[in-house]
Formats: structure tokens, sequence, C-alpha cells
């Protein structure tokens, strides 16, 4: 009797791009993996949506219109003589659509507090070379370019510069989601633009005015999405509702959680421990299970806790009685803050070191163009090279220079005393 084969020549109706084609079966079968399919359940923009309520698309979404671009970028340069060969067009697709499988809960928002001192990317390589093993070793090239280790530096550029294809994708689809117009880029027409020259990723002169839309456009949803001050104030508070269940966890308070939650609230870990085999074995198989709906969960059960900050806080997240924040072109001065934290001491009957969960400050950053990274490449008609910034008619000091604003939050019952 003939056993079906199973059709991996799928179309994914997106509704960004249209409709996708799946190039190869290797991405069929990366894409059905349960590493991947966790992705459905990870959003892109953290808790943006209490902000923006369309903003619920998540990072499968995301991942799968980063390899769309890739596989246009791919037949684009190929059309202009670039070698690239089957095995690369495959390995460097593979790269981008991977390239956010490190992600933890609510993407960002979280990074750096379940799992402290270890990036999403590097997570990301660690799921590859477990993928990698999984597939037989057929990963390896995805895994070489991602890391920029292949001696075509221009793939790597692709998957992570100034202008890869992840930015072209999140940029338009986080603006599509959000509703913030004013953050959709001319992809199509960046992307048949592109072209390589000595080995670096350029774009031709007929394209500058795309590029410079593109950077503005990025600095736009920056502070009108990504640094809204309303979503600062509800990721602000995610993260200091697991900060604080995690102190209450690693104190034996016991704490509702399914068991992948439990065992990241109740250990560290740190770098190093990646060296150890056993340790990252154990972080992978608690990582890979945790998503959104794991601590959503969660923080509806501890809103009943008798922890009374755990249990403000998590009110305050799942009510969506966010703190007020300021944002302010100067630090706050002491004596302000200062004050607002002793209201709080006497308002929530809390000492001095668990006010700062109610009360506290910061620094937020952002330039749309670092200069000291990767530039952007522009491709005259001459065949000279210069930087965008140099290229360009329009002053563009403004998108590289990083902006540094400070910010103060705090309980908006306090403003009532």
């Amino acid at each position: 009797m003939d056993v079906l084969k199973t059709n991996k020549r799928k179309i994914i109706n997106d509704p960004v791009f249209g409709f996708i084609n799946l190039p190869s079966e290797i991405i069929f079968d990366l894409i059905e993996h349960p590493y991947f399919q966790r992705l459905r359940r990870i959003k892109q923009l953290g808790l943006s949506h209490l902000v923006f309520p369309g903003a619920n698309h998540t990072r499968f979404e995301h991942a799968i219109g980063a390899l769309h671009l890739m596989i246009l970028a791919i037949d684009v340069l190929r059309q202009k003589g670039i070698d690239i060969s089957d095995e690369e067009a495959e390995a460097v697709s593979v790269a981008i659509l991977l390239h956010d499988i490190g992600h933890g809960p609510f993407s960002h928002t979280l990074e750096s507090t379940l799992v402290s001192g270890i990036s999403h990317e590097d997570l990301s390589i660690l799921l590859m070379e477990e993928l990698n093993r999984e597939f037989g070793g057929k990963l390896e090239l995805a895994i070489c370019i991602f890391k920029n280790r292949y001696h075509k530096k221009f793939l790597h550029q692709l998957v992570s510069s100034q202008l890869d294809m992840d930015r072209l994708d999140y940029l338009r689809r986080d603006s599509f989601f959000s509703g913030v117009v004013e953050g959709s880029t001319g992809s199509d027409r960046i992307i048949k633009m592109l072209n390589v020259v000595d080995d670096q990723l350029v774009v031709e002169k007929k394209g500058i005015y795309s590029i410079e839309q593109f950077l503005i456009a990025r600095r736009l949803m920056y502070w009108q999405v990504y640094l809204h001050k309303t979503v600062l104030s509800a990721d602000f508070l995610l993260v200091n509702v697991l900060k604080r269940a995690k102190e209450l966890a690693m104190r034996g308070i016991e704490l509702y959680g399914p068991p992948q939650l439990q065992w990241l609230l109740t250990h560290t870990v740190l770098p190093d421990d990646l060296k150890d085999c056993g340790q990252k074995s154990i972080l992978i198989q608690n990582f890979v299970l945790l998503d959104d709906s794991d601590i959503i969960s969660s923080i509806k059960v501890w809103c009943s806790h008798s922890e009374p900050v755990l249990s403000y806080l998590s009110n305050s997240v799942i009510n969506r009685k966010l703190y007020k924040i300021k944002v302010l072109e100067e630090p706050v001065s002491t004596k302000k803050f200062r004050q607002y934290k002793a209201m709080a001491s006497a308002t929530y009957s809390v000492n001095e070191e668990d006010v700062n969960y109610y009360v506290f400050q910061g620094v937020i950053e952002n330039s749309a163009y670092v200069t000291e990274s990767e530039n952007i490449l522009i491709l005259s008609n001459s065949g000279k090279i210069a930087d965008i910034k140099d290229a360009s008619d329009v002053d563009l000091k403004a998108l590289s220079k990083t902006v540094k604003k400070y910010y103060l939050c705090y309980p908006k019952d306090l403003d009532t005393k």
C-alpha cells in the first residue's frame, strides 16, 4: 500500500504581503516543528495591544514575512548576476526564518527578566543548534551565516544589519497592525534596489529616497509605538511582576505556575551555564515550553496572592490599571523622586526596598541609524559607494543622533495626594 506523501510546498495567505510560497521542504518541516509553532503564542510587540488594540500579531507571522522578503531579495540579487547557489539560498532563508526563535514570552519585554544576561539571539543559536542535531546537520550553513562566519558576508547582512529583511518586515508589519501609518515602508522598492559590491550589501542610487523614508519611518515607529509612554508603562509593570515573582520564588514562597515557569523563577541562568551541556539541556527543555499564555494565566492567579506587592502589580497588568509615566527632557530631581517614594510608601504601606516596585525612574534611548554599525551603503551610477548620510541630500544627522529621554513612573493614585 502506498504511503501518502505530505505536500510541503504550501502557500500562506499573509495580510501584509499576500500569498507567500514556502520555497523548500526543510522550510516546511522547520515551520511544523514545536519550537517554531511556539512563536504563534508569543506576541510581537509585548503589551503594545493595551495601547494599540490591533497589535496582536505574533513572532510567527513576522518570521514568515521576513522569509518572504528574503526569497524576494535572493531572486533580485540573482537577476543582477550575484552568485548565490541553491544551497546558500536555502541556508540564508532558514537563517531568517529562525532568527527570532529564541524569543521568550512577550518578546523583548521580558528578555532580561526570565533569563537574565542571555539575549534572544544567543537563545536562537542554542535552539538552531538543537534543531541542527534533529535535522541531521542540515542547518550547518544556516548557522554559519547567522553567526557571520560564512565567507559571503552579504548573506549575513540580509539576515542582520541596518537594512535586513527582519527590519523591513517588522516596520511594515508593526505599522499595519498598530494602525500607525507613518511607519509603513516601501520594502518592495528597497529590495528591487539591492545589489552587492565587494561582498557588501548596497542600495542602488535610485532607491535612496526609499531608504530615507525607511529611516524616518523607523524613528517614528520607535517614538510612536515601541517607546510610546503608555506601552513603556505596561512593559515596566510586566517586568516588575515577574521580577517580584522571581524574588518570592527564590525565597521559597509558593506561587502558582506551570512547571516550566516554576523552574525559571527558581533558577538563575547565567551565560557561563550554557557551557555546561546538562544545564543548557534543562534550560532548553523549560524555555521551549514557555509562552505568553503561561505568563498571563499565572498573573491572573497572582492577583489574589496574599503577598501585597505581587497582588497589586498583577492586578495592575490584568485590569490595565497602568502607572502614570512622565517622559522628560531632563532627569527627575532627587527631591521630587524622594517625595513620590515617600507618598507611595505611606499609601501602600511598603518598606523602603519594596517601594521601588511602585515608583521608579530611568532612561530611554533611541537612534534610527547607528553610524558606528554596518552602515547603509549607496551605489552611485559611476560605481562609487557612499554612506547614506553622505549620499543623501537630506541632513540625516538627526536620525543618527542618539536621543535620550528620562522617565518617572508611579501609580496614578499618587497624583491625588
